[in-house]
Parts: C-alpha cells; sequence; structure tokens
C-alpha cells in the first residue's frame, strides 16, 4: 500500500535494458551476461531477470543455490551459473533439480561435483572453473588448476564450460594489478582450450581489449552505478529511492538535533523524513553529525529543484534534512526527498557516506514501496 509507506523505490526497467545493451555493445565481441545475486542488487530478482532476458541476455550469475532455484522458476531456458554455494554434497541435489551451474572454487568443491553433479546425458558435470589470479578470495591455485586440467583430459570427469577469473582493481584503469591478472589469467586459460573464458566484470568491460575475453559478468553498471572511479558515468540511472516527509519544523539557532544533540548555526527549517539506516540509508550519510570518520560533509537529499543537506545523525527509522533555502511553505507532509536518483547520482551520495553503490543498493530495505515503470522491450 504505497500510501501507507514510508519511502518508495521507482526502478525504471527500460533503463536496465538500455544498459545491458550498452554494455553488450562494449563488451563486443564477447557475450554479455548478468550478475543478478542479492536479489538483483536489491532491485528485485523477478522484474530484473524478466527485463534483461527480453534485453538479450542468456546467462546469468547468482551467489547461492537458492537463488540459482528462483532463477530456474523466473526464467526456464535461462543458463545459470552459481558463483559461491557448493558447501557440500546435498547441496548437488539442488544443482541438479534447477539444473545450475555451479563455479567451482576449491578441491572440495571438485570433489563434490565429480561424485554428484549432475549429467543431462551430453554434457557430464558442466561447471565453471574459478581459477586465482590475485584476488585472493575464492579460486583454484595457478597449480591446482594445472592438476585438474591434465586430470580432467584423462578422466573427462567434469565439462568445464567457463574458465574465469576476478578482477581486483578495473574501476582504477591504470592501476598495475589489471595487467597483472590479465597476464596470469591467459597464462591459465591455456589449460583449458576448448572452454570459453571470463575475466570482465561491470569496470573491467570499459578496459576493453584482452579483458574480454569471451563472456563478461555486468553487475553495478546494470543498475546504474558508475563502473570507473574518476571517470564520467555513462550508464543511466535505474533506481530512484525517496522518503516521505512526516514533519516540517523551524528550529532555532542554537537548539541542537538528533541523537548526539548537533548544534544549529542558524534559524534552520528541518524536513524529517521517513528513512533511516533500517532502510538502507546509512548512519554513516551523517557525515559530520556522526564521529565514524573524517567527513566535513555527509550526503545530501534532493526536494523541489534543491539539494538539502543531511542534519545531524541519522538514525534507524528517520532522517532530517535542511530545508532552510526553499523557504518557509515550500515543503509539506506526504512530499518526498529524493536520496539517491537522477538528481542525486548514486556514487555521488555513497562517497559522501563513505561507502560504494553497490552497498546502498543492496541494502534497501522492504519498507520501501517498490514502483516498476518502463519495460526491457522497449
Amino acid at each position: 500500500m504505497p500510501h501507507l509507506a514510508g519511502g518508495r523505490l521507482v526502478i525504471n526497467l527500460s533503463a536496465l535494458a538500455a544498459n545491458y545493451r550498452l554494455l553488450a555493445e562494449r563488451s563486443t565481441p564477447a557475450q554479455a551476461a548478468a550478475v543478478v545475486k542479492a536479489d538483483a542488487y536489491g532491485l528485485g530478482l523477478a522484474p530484473v531477470a524478466r527485463t534483461l532476458w527480453a534485453a538479450g541476455c542468456r546467462r546469468f550469475f547468482v551467489a547461492l543455490p537458492h537463488e540459482g532455484l528462483a532463477m530456474r522458476d523466473i526464467l526456464p531456458e535461462a543458463e545459470i551459473f552459481v558463483f559461491n554455494g557448493l558447501f557440500g554434497s546435498e547441496a548437488a541435489v539442488a544443482y541438479r533439480a534447477g539444473r545450475l551451474i555451479p563455479v567451482l572454487n576449491a578441491q572440495s568443491d571438485l570433489s563434490i561435483w565429480e561424485a554428484y553433479g549432475w549429467d543431462d546425458g551430453e554434457t557430464p558435470r558442466p561447471c565453471a572453473i574459478h581459477v586465482e589470479t590475485g584476488m585472493n578470495r575464492l579460486g583454484l591455485t595457478p597449480e591446482r588448476a594445472r592438476t585438474l586440467a591434465e586430470e580432467n583430459a584423462l578422466t573427462r570427469a567434469l565439462t568445464p564450460v567457463l574458465v574465469m577469473s576476478h578482477l581486483a582493481c578495473a574501476d582504477t584503469p591504470d592501476h598495475p594489478m589489471n595487467r597483472r591478472q590479465l597476464e596470469s589469467f591467459q597464462a591459465l586459460r591455456t589449460l583449458f582450450p576448448e572452454t570459453e573464458t571470463s575475466l570482465a566484470n561491470s569496470a573491467g568491460i570499459f578496459l576493453g581489449g584482452g579483458f574480454l575475453c569471451n563472456v563478461t559478468r555486468p553487475g553495478i553498471a546494470l543498475y546504474g552505478g558508475a563502473p570507473v572511479s574518476g571517470a564520467a558515468n555513462p550508464m543511466q540511472p535505474v533506481v530512484t529511492a525517496e522518503a516521505r516527509v512526516s514533519q516540517v519544523k523551524q528550529v532555532r539557532a542554537g537548539d541542537t538535533v538528533s541523537y548526539g544533540a548537533t548544534p544549529l548555526a542558524r534559524d534552520t527549517i528541518i524536513a524529517v523524513a521517513s528513512t533511516g539506516y533500517a532502510d538502507g540509508y546509512h548512519r554513516a550519510a551523517s557525515g559530520g553529525g556522526v564521529p565514524l570518520r573524517n567527513l566535513s560533509n555527509g550526503a545530501s537529499g534532493f526536494i523541489h529543484g534543491h539539494e538539502a543537506p543531511v542534519l545531524g545523525r541519522v538514525t534507524m527509522d528517520l532522517t532530517l534534512f535542511d530545508v532552510t533555502a526553499l523557504g518557509p511553505d515550500a515543503v509539506a507532509v506526504g512530499d518526498h526527498v529524493e536520496l539517491f536518483g537522477p538528481n542525486m547520482p548514486i556514487n555521488t551520495v555513497a562517497e559522501a557516506a563513505g561507502t560504494i553503490a553497490y552497498e546502498l543498493l543492496t541494502s534497501l530495505g522492504p519498507r520501501y514501496h517498490r514502483e516498476y515503470v518502463g519495460g526491457g522491450e522497449e
């Protein structure tokens, strides 16, 4: 019931589809997949997946098997990879039921999949092989990858359909780590000469060249986040997050606001908005109002054509915005403050909160009313 919600998310599916098409074009000659883990970065798995399918996407990546099973119900014909989640032999049953393709990251994954992986009669135990190239998070060591390649050439116990790794610093194009990882990956990919390869995330797509391989895996850029630090964002904003104004009040200079009693230097008109860290609007967006890091300014909202800085500390359910510049009668109860969207870019807001766009999107709480506009076919 939108009239009872404290905030709303407007999710532009046409912008999502346009972003996918741009990333697919930039990925050429590689094929662009889509990363839809964490409920499609907080936007809603079903509408996002259907929109991307309509835009031409056929390969999808999720983090966990239950996400893969949900994807299978939504898109019966999609190719679905699961980054991490082959936790034991009992998990293999779910992979078989959902025709999910596991990304094998360790010796335990290899052993489980060899013993329990599914076989469609033509492709024995299909899988992706994740090789470590410098991030030291998930992935087979180069030595183990070489041993696997030698053993599997004889046994054919597994059918690798993708060899992949993950870039650590692609959002900084001139970082030397990018070249080191590419060289390491190029050496390892030769171990599986008949298998497609994947290295580039959103930022890696904009590195181009050898980083593209056969398959790219855009995530944050699909949803409107800037793929490259310090560069103009070529992606269309997909999500507009807004909070409803619960009260407007005038407070005199010298009075204090919110927890910690932040003093006001001048007479101030305050819009009290119904959002807070329980909704994913981070406490660190308070900036100088919360002693978590040395920030001179916090985030701002946008209302009636003006930016409105956050005042004092963001609390669990409420955030104060300074609307003095708008005048005494410009803001009313029931109006909406844009937290991020076309007027307040998500990366700008994330930076003000000392975090990244990924965290803002995936933190969006269930109390927002979600409204979908546009469509992937447009």
